[in-house]
């Protein structure tokens, strides 16, 4: 049965998922590049931006498993771009240039409508303004029977799991302290919820923690 998954969500030791201020010229909040070190090392990462090398261990390997068997992401507006409000214009189109790296329908929560955007590479991003359900029921429709990959940011991560509809979570703790920033699990009663953590694995630069929902 396809999952919802959170892959490679990069996490301080204090437990924030991004810094504060995200703006254009800080995408992840300031300091948030440094929760991301273990990936931009990883030969998965450097191929990505056209580049050679890179490192080959266990980081890497997870930073490829989290674009397998994947058919459609879900985003939350920020994680789509730093514009507010309604639309102004359709000039924007993401942090990444003409080709998106997701290569499959992604559905971008949002409360103002938008037409959809078909990008370079197989991306199509789906503005969805009826909630979290909503998106979740036309990725899995649009994810021919794959599973579906909730990329952020963290708001709209605690709102699934505050929901209970991630199948699984997969974080990976950076050693960096932020202090401050959007907190990934404060007021989040996981056991409650049903969440079990499985799984732990040391990698170069980052503790790899798997966490599920109990059957």
């Amino acid at each position: 049965m396809p999952k919802l998954r959170v892959l490679s969500f990069a996490l301080s030791l204090d437990g924030y998922g991004a810094g504060p201020g995200q703006d254009l010229q800080n995408p992840l909040g300031i300091r948030g590049p440094e929760l991301m070190e273990w990936v931009f090392h990883s030969r998965f990462w450097r191929k990505m931006q056209g580049e050679e090398g890179g490192e080959t261990g266990i980081d890497n390997g997870f930073a490829e498993d989290g674009f397998a068997g994947i058919g459609a992401w879900i985003l939350g507006r920020n994680m789509f771009g730093p514009v507010r409000g309604p639309w102004l214009d359709e000039n924007w189109k993401g942090w990444w240039g003409e080709e998106p790296p997701y290569h499959t329908p992604v559905f971008v929560l949002t409360h103002h409508p938008r037409p959809p955007l078909r990008m370079k590479g197989g991306t199509e991003f789906h503005f969805v303004t009826g909630g979290i359900h909503e998106a979740l029921t036309q990725a899995f429709a649009a994810a021919g029977g794959l599973d579906v990959r909730l990329g952020g940011g963290v708001a709209t991560v605690r709102q699934y799991l505050r929901e209970g509809l991630v199948d699984e979570l997969h974080l990976a703790l950076s050693p960096v302290l932020l202090g401050s920033g959007e907190h990934l699990l404060e007021g989040l009663d996981l056991p409650a919820l049903g969440y079990e953590c499985h799984r732990c694995v040391a990698g170069e630069r980052a503790t790899h923690v798997f966490l599920r929902k109990r059957s």
